[in-house]
């Protein structure tokens, strides 16, 4: 036992040797020693790069970043569970009052109006004879700054969806083109299935379940997609061999010249 421990020492002693004469600042490296550690280094960040190399939409940020990392994200990434709850059941309430029970908007509206003032109209009557304290009725007011954030992203994601309309429109990108034509189609039948209002609903049901299960799983997620968009490209390519490419392009500009 002795020995064995004597040994083990020994090994230690010369391990710390060797490392003291690679990174000793008196002596300098080998060129070999020198080489060797580069490879390594070189190698671990491309296993970096490559580990890193594909995210679903191009994601480089947080899926909590990408949502804004504001109240909104901790909502929609059940960060909240009161706020996502409330939220997810007020759309719901909503829907099955409007598409299964028939109501419309403002028939809703005036139906709540006046289901609730009738009841603070009598409450607030109704404390003088049973001496209890008439109702407090707070004071809605709604807050400028939110509303103005708000607006603004809108108007700056319709503003981008109008460039990319009219990018699709100068005829400049055909895979775009066909990519946006192909996502048109599939909303249309799905229109022919759903109403507005049902679609809009599945919209922010899935806004609530695909965020937080890509958080949850998003290495997994990454790599099914990165095989399925090397299989679109793959048809893509056998497509444009033997369609695209075939469709004559500059025409006019041969017949201008």
């Amino acid at each position: 036992m002795a020995e064995h421990t004597e040994e083990v020492k020994a090994a230690e002693s010369l391990m710390d040797k060797i490392a003291d004469k690679i990174h000793g600042h008196d002596s300098p490296v080998s060129p070999a020693v020198e080489s060797l550690h580069e490879k390594a280094v070189s190698s671990g960040h491309a296993a970096s790069l490559k580990a890193k190399a594909y995210s679903l939409f191009g994601r480089e940020k947080p899926v909590h970043n990408v949502f804004g990392g504001g109240k909104a994200a901790d909502v929609f990434l059940w960060r909240d569970k009161k706020g996502s709850a409330s939220v997810l059941i007020a759309i719901t309430i909503i829907w099955v009052f409007f598409e299964l029970l028939g109501y419309h908007l403002l028939t809703l509206m005036a139906h709540c109006l006046i289901l609730v003032l009738a009841m603070l109209f009598l409450w607030s009557n109704a404390s003088t004879f049973i001496n209890k304290s008439p109702p407090r009725i707070p004071q809605v007011k709604i807050p400028e700054k939110p509303v103005l954030q708000i607006a603004s992203a809108i108007t700056i994601e319709i503003n981008r969806a109008f460039v990319i309309l009219r990018e699709i429109a100068s005829g400049k990108d055909l895979k775009q083109f066909l990519s946006v034509i192909a996502g048109l189609w599939v909303l249309s039948i799905l229109g022919k299935w759903y109403n507005f209002l049902t679609l809009v609903y599945i919209v922010v049901v899935l806004l609530f379940t695909l965020p937080v299960f890509y958080e949850k799983y998003d290495d997994q997620v990454d790599a099914f997609a990165e095989k399925a968009m090397i299989e679109i490209k793959k048809q893509y390519a056998v497509f444009d061999a033997k369609v695209l490419s075939k469709v004559p392009k500059g025409q006019m500009k041969d017949k201008k010249t």
